[in-house]
């Protein structure tokens, strides 16, 4: 199991998310809790960086995480619009 942990910041811009996008956001972090932080099955998964990965939720609702090699913890930084995303 991973360890897996959302920032504030995230947490509030995901409740004003519609339902389906949070119930989304939930399933994500599950995924990330079960089986790390590579999420290829999720769309438009994609690395942004050496320990940062972002997938679309819905068409423009997105999440972001890291995640640091050798360590079990990820940082789920931004849940949001695609708009507002940090990329």
């Amino acid at each position: 199991m991973w360890d897996v942990r959302v920032t504030k910041r995230a947490l509030k811009r995901i409740a004003k998310a519609p339902e389906t996008v949070q119930i989304l956001f939930d399933e994500l972090t599950q995924d990330l809790r079960e089986t790390g932080p590579i999420r290829a099955d999720w769309p438009n998964y994609s690395k942004l960086g050496n320990e940062t990965y972002h997938c679309h939720l819905k068409h423009s609702w997105v999440a972001c995480w890291r995640h640091t090699k050798e360590s079990v913890e990820i940082e789920v930084y931004y849940a949001g619009s695609r708009e507002d995303a940090p990329y």
